[in-house]
């Protein structure tokens, strides 16, 4: 079902949002955003590893030149479609138009859960990581729980601001952590045992072991490259930014990580690499570091090893909001949480209510004694992870129907754009999601008979499924609020 196509004024009264944020934020603003959610020194120090010694693949490198490709490919119909749809709501709002209101919300629902797992994972790695930091260098043994607590506060109170304040804020965390990167790759290229071999690039090595679980392990790298569209009403020029930023960031994460990939690899040494990733597993980047550095290298590491993980929940922490804003408004949640804050014009109430989730949630992890990396962040990362490709698939479906209700002629975009590379996208993005669906054990590290196996993915159905059938009660029992999903979204439709 299409959307209202009529302007704000002749749509239902409580349609209108409460306010418009200012925009403050331009390409490089929302590229620090999209950085700092994949985390560059967190995928280095853990998810390069885990590729390696998981999965025996060398060629991790290709594999994530691989991915960077198909993410442009699939960037070519996303940003066509923020061209036209420059709201908050990205995936809420993309399906929502481009396939109909109920989709719109069963697709809102699946972020929700999706991003909201992928922030309490995070978190719950940054209490295990600062736990163990504080314990080595001080003696201090503090809980890891109360460690997330006081980052959930800080990272909060940054939520809660203006969208430029925690902007600086990503703008150091992740020049740091970038920087502290490019020193460890220039170190392992010039330190490399074996010497440096293109090796790592080739076919052969890209395909030489279990590929599946390789292509899913590199993809949750690329988390939150498509929060973009989340910041259109705060940018400058959003028919342009959100394409442009998407376009950087996916450049500059996929060339970073091949780079990175490689290097550690090199440091390695390739003949031996996969044994020492399996070996030494998310320690392998410090272990590296300390004998081509120095061990005041590898402690420095890990100390912005803690800040790039404020630097993903801060990330994360906001696209939550920004998705929770745009549900309040349009009447799908309780409007309260749509309204702005008075005077710094950003997602207030949004901010809270992903505080409160954090909370609540790893106090139950905590109470329950569950381990916050095997069980929190294993668990509740590779979750999100997969409820994210399968919005990504769902979007690639939108802008194909989006564009093939307007017609040629009704459109500036080629056919590249509103067509074939939505096609191809969704077509690989189908085959990643079987991937990560058929291989989720492994990425759990649990046996095929683990029960986790099908209640984690079960997850992402039941949040599509409650979303759809809370679309079919607000069209009967509150049709305004019905008529008013996706409305508060700019679609240029004549």
């Amino acid at each position: 079902m299409a959307i209202d196509p009529r302007p704000p004024a002749a749509r239902p009264a409580d349609a209108a949002p409460s306010a418009t944020p200012r925009p403050r934020i331009g390409v490089p603003g929302i590229v620090f955003f999209i950085i700092a959610a994949s985390a560059p020194l967190t995928v280095a120090a853990g998810g390069i590893p885990q590729s390696l010694g998981v999965t025996g693949v060398l060629g991790i490198p290709l594999l994530y030149l691989l991915i960077a490709l198909l993410l442009a490919v699939f960037s070519a119909g996303y940003a066509a479609m923020s061209r036209h749809i420059t709201g908050a709501g990205a995936f809420y709002a993309y399906a929502a138009h481009g396939i109909g209101r109920t989709a719109g919300v069963a697709a809102a629902f699946v972020a929700l859960v999706s991003y909201n797992a992928m922030q309490v994972g995070i978190a719950g790695l940054f209490g295990a990581t600062t736990a163990d930091f504080l314990k080595a260098r001080t003696g201090l043994d503090v809980p890891w729980w109360a460690l997330v607590l006081a980052a959930t506060a800080l990272v909060g109170a940054l939520g809660y601001r203006r969208i430029d304040v925690g902007m600086k804020v990503l703008a150091v965390l992740i020049v740091i952590e970038s920087g502290t990167v490019l020193v460890f790759d220039v170190a392992q290229f010039g330190h490399a045992p074996q010497g440096v071999s293109l090796a790592p690039l080739s076919w052969h090595a890209a395909t030489d072991g279990a590929l599946g679980v390789a292509l899913c392990c590199i993809f949750a790298a690329f988390m939150g490259f498509e929060s973009a569209a989340l910041y259109g009403e705060e940018c400058k020029d959003p028919r342009r930014t959100v394409g442009r930023a998407t376009y950087t960031a996916v450049a500059l994460i996929g060339v970073f990580y091949a780079v990175t990939a490689w290097a550690m690899i090199s440091g390695a040494g390739d003949g031996r690499a996969v044994r020492y990733a399996a070996t030494h597993g998310p320690d392998m980047m410090f272990a590296l570091g300390a004998d081509s550095l120095g061990p005041l290298f590898s402690d420095l590491a890990q100390l912005f090893l803690i800040t790039s993980l404020i630097a993903a929940l801060l990330s994360f922490h906001n696209a939550v909001a920004r998705y929770v804003r745009s549900l309040g408004r349009e009447g799908v949640l309780p409007r309260a949480l749509g309204a702005l804050h008075p005077r710094y014009g950003s997602p207030a109430r949004g901010s809270l209510a992903q505080t409160a989730v954090t909370v609540a949630v790893t106090v139950l992890f905590a109470l329950a004694g569950r381990d916050p990396v095997d069980d929190v962040f294993t668990w509740l990362t590779n979750l999100g992870a997969l409820g994210v490709i399968l919005l990504l698939l769902v979007t690639s479906v939108a802008v194909i129907c989006y564009f093939a209700r307007r017609g040629r002629s009704r459109t500036d975009e080629g056919p590249w754009q509103r067509l074939i590379a939505p096609v191809l996208s969704a077509v690989a993005l189908a085959v990643i999601f079987y991937l990560a669906l058929t291989n989720f054990s492994v990425q759990l590290g649990v046996g095929p008979g683990n029960p986790l196996r099908w209640i984690l993915p079960c997850l992402v159905l039941v949040a599509a499924v409650l979303g759809i059938a809370w679309a079919r009660f607000l069209r009967f029992a509150r049709p305004d609020a019905y008529a008013a999903i996706g409305t508060c979204a700019t679609d240029d439709t004549p």
